[in-house]
């Protein structure tokens, strides 16, 4: 984590990401808040500080003294400044025209807890939380694509898990962008079979360049399928983490003084519709809908378990996603969660987001576990997330039978998820989490007297 701290934010990792990374920095907030919340506050208020006019929070934040060369898709790739200037792109620093997951409130909220004094001294959520409501106005009201309340990814590289085999039949339909019209960074730094093909990668360019070349508009796609661009997906984990976010949203509003009902309405209601129209309880998880293909896209991703960590999640459903997160699809042999079937027919278990275990993915599944008093199955997962992380040096994924490191090392979310699961705190951060963080308030308000907006403090 210091070897990844640039002074106001933490990049995933030096050599593949040099830059500042959305929900990543969502989940290195996470785990910066037991060494120091300082850092931890810093790390989400650099990120909300390039927010666009729209609401939407970019999935890549580029640091100007990084060269072009170093990563592709580049800031003269996506032109944010000016084919995002309509959208409210800020012109003061460059940033990508796509989002990814939307943690950051649920971190917002995480983060304070761990230090209510000194988050109160900075006025740190008072800050935060205009920014995170507007955020989630963009996803609620432009991207709800499919006209029933949930909001749509417009690329693969917005769900986070862009290389998965549940975007293979969505991507299939898009012309991919001719190789010698782009420069692939990624695999001066990966092994080419751990990474996304040329044929993957080159569709994922020609979406962002259809993106960026219509203004970052999104509105095209309302009119239902058919209409506008040629990806548009509903997908499960998004939409937890939105719905997970709301709830934290209404917690951030009553520390504020005010209320948090009509959100936590909200949050309950976006748990039936992501029921009704992503659930199918005869496979015991949930999927994927294609707006453009017009249904669910038979694939078992682990996003389709992600939404266990809900809290108002019927007691049916939670107990269907565990049986499914034990059972053969996902649970045979393996000594942590695979991201794909490993009965599925793309199954690999090194290439990117297609059968490899991931750190951010197991700690959101540990997390729900304990939230529906699964708390033996949890404990097993953060032993064995715990184990795999140390032995692996902290890779970026791992394979998940084996847990041989596969993609960057030292890659900081990993570390800062390792942090929070070494400290063991109650999946509601209530109790133990208030104390521990009264007790600390006093000396981290000492550390931000002394070390100001740079996040000095070494825990």
């Amino acid at each position: 984590m210091e070897d990844n701290w640039t002074g106001t934010s933490t990049v995933p990792s030096r050599g593949l990401y040099p830059h500042q990374w959305s929900w990543d920095s969502a989940f290195i907030a996470i785990g910066l808040r037991h060494l120091s919340p300082l850092r931890a506050q810093t790390e989400l208020e650099t990120l909300l500080g390039a927010q666009w006019g729209d609401g939407r929070i970019p999935h890549i934040v580029f640091n100007p003294s990084v060269p072009l060369d170093a990563y592709f898709p580049s800031p003269d790739f996506w032109r944010s400044s000016t084919a995002g200037r309509a959208a409210g792109a800020p012109r003061t620093v460059q940033t990508s025209g796509t989002v990814q997951p939307p943690v950051h409130a649920l971190a917002a909220w995480l983060v304070h807890r761990a230090d209510p004094g000194l988050s109160r001294a900075r006025g740190f959520l008072a800050g935060v939380y205009p920014r995170l409501a507007a955020w989630h106005r963009y996803l609620l009201h432009r991207r709800d694509l499919g006209g029933a309340g949930l909001a749509s990814v417009v690329h693969p590289w917005e769900q986070g898990m862009d290389n998965s085999p549940c975007w293979d039949a969505p991507l299939a339909r898009v012309a991919p962008a001719p190789a010698r019209s782009f420069r692939r960074a990624d695999l001066d730094h990966g092994a080419p079979e751990d990474r996304p093909t040329d044929l993957d990668y080159g569709r994922y360019v020609r979406l962002a360049t259809d993106y960026r070349d219509g203004g970052y508009r999104d509105g095209g796609y309302r009119d239902g399928p058919g209409a506008g661009g040629a990806f548009a997906v509903e997908d499960p984990a998004f939409n937890a983490l939105l719905i997970a976010s709301e709830h934290a949203l209404a917690d951030i509003a009553g520390e504020l003084g005010a209320t948090g009902t009509a959100r936590r309405a909200r949050a309950e209601r976006l748990t039936g519709v992501l029921i009704e129209r992503l659930w199918d309880p005869a496979r015991g998880m949930f999927f994927c809908r294609d707006l453009r293909g017009g249904g669910l896209v038979p694939e078992r991703g682990v996003s389709g378990l992600v939404p266990l960590l809900l809290p108002t999640l019927p007691g049916e459903v939670a107990g269907a996603l565990v049986r499914t997160l034990s059972g053969p699809h996902f649970g045979d042999g393996t000594r942590l969660v695979p991201s794909y079937d490993l009965r599925g027919e793309a199954f690999d278990p090194h290439r990117y987001w297609r059968g490899p275990a991931w750190f951010n993915t197991g700690w959101l599944l540990e997390r729900g576990l304990r939230v529906h008093g699964e708390r033996e199955r949890a404990g097993a997962l953060r032993e064995a997330m715990l184990d795999t992380a140390d032995a692996s040096g902290f890779a970026e994924y791992v394979d998940p039978y084996t847990g041989e490191a596969c993609g960057a090392a030292g890659f900081s979310w990993t570390a800062a998820l390792t942090l929070d699961l070494l400290e063991g705190r109650d999946s509601h951060d209530t109790g133990a989490d208030r104390s521990a963080g009264s007790n600390r308030s006093a000396r981290s308000a000492e550390a931000a007297g002394a070390d100001g907006a740079e996040g000095g403090d070494r825990g």
